[in-house]
């Protein structure tokens, strides 16, 4: 095990795999002297190559044209998001194209294409540019989409992403870069989609967090066991596939369910969630579902507005209590 940064170790799979397989190349803007805003290329182009680390223009809609274009052709493209915002200029490429490829060439055609970037809050990047938009692709079938929220996560993850033979959109968080966390030292280390991760152990409420909000719905499940609430707390790692079931069976114990994302709450994933519990294992529910996501209005540049926005822990707090009658 190495103690890696959530950048480094995403920077260190990929040249890992790189390493592995010729047909593997990332593209994206500024991603090559410059390392990418994040750093998370940093190294690349000096080890592998122009061929092999490509700047674009600013260009969404080209560049990921061409990744789709290039993974039909056999290779197995990296396309890098500056921002996960800028998504929205290449939707046709995405939603179109590369989610319905291989479905429509009868299962012949493969896509191994990975799109990655970061998304989220904390630097006061306003609307344009601190946007959680996951949901969106979990509606579209045949992408698939994968949302790391620990440095041995990212690179687990990650690994599979590109060796999948699927489009795989791939949401990284611009306030987990810089943490820290263990990372086996094994090239091979990955973690299968559709696994869920069940970080704490619980009785008394089920919480099920995303990226950014995973280590904020710890905190808040460490404040309530102080006060007698245990909780158990679940990271989906991706929502397609989703692990549906490890979420059920810890309902099935708890009785109660809190879902929290940063994303905005109306449409979002954790909708899809209760949705899905309540279908399935209503009869274990004591209490109705919790969702907790951004208020439904745009990312206010002002730090302290941009904290008014999304939820906060002693909102997780407020939402497990509101199930719990305790």
């Amino acid at each position: 095990m190495s103690k890696k940064t959530y950048a480094m170790a995403i920077r260190d799979c990929i040249a890992e795999e790189m390493r592995k397989d010729s047909n593997i190349f990332i593209m994206g803007e500024d991603i090559a002297e410059q390392g990418g805003i994040f750093s998370c290329t940093r190294g690349l182009l000096e080890e592998f190559g122009p061929e092999l680390v490509r700047n674009t223009p600013i260009s969404e809609n080209s560049f990921v044209g061409a990744g789709i274009g290039a993974a039909c052709a056999g290779l197995r493209p990296i396309v890098e998001l500056m921002y996960m915002d800028f998504v929205y200029v290449a939707m046709d490429q995405l939603l179109n194209q590369a989610a319905k490829i291989r479905y429509m060439f009868g299962g012949k055609a493969k896509v191994p294409l990975v799109i990655r970037g970061q998304q989220g809050i904390g630097r006061g990047n306003a609307g344009q540019h601190s946007q959680s938009v996951e949901a969106l692709f979990m509606h579209i079938p045949g992408l698939k989409v994968a949302l790391p929220s620990t440095p041995a996560d990212a690179a687990g993850l990650l690994r599979t992403a590109i060796r999948d033979d699927n489009p795989v959109m791939f949401f990284e968080h611009k306030a987990l870069y810089a943490t820290k966390g263990e990372v086996p030292d094994d090239e091979d280390f990955a973690i299968p989609f559709g696994q869920a991760n069940v970080i704490k152990q619980g009785t008394d409420a089920t919480i099920v967090a995303t990226l950014y909000y995973v280590d904020k719905a710890l905190k808040a499940a460490e404040i309530l066991e102080k006060e007698g609430i245990s909780c158990e707390v679940i990271d989906p790692r991706t929502i397609v596939p989703l692990d549906i079931d490890t979420i059920i069976g810890s309902v099935e114990k708890t009785g109660r369910l809190i879902i929290v994302h940063e994303a905005h709450k109306t449409g979002g994933v954790g909708a899809e969630i209760a949705s899905q519990v309540t279908e399935n294992a209503f009869m274990y529910l004591d209490a109705p579902p919790q969702r907790l996501g951004a208020k439904q209005c745009t990312l206010p540049f002002n730090l302290g507005l941009e904290n008014a926005v999304i939820p906060q822990i002693e909102d997780i707090v407020k939402a497990v209590k509101k199930t719990t009658y305790k």
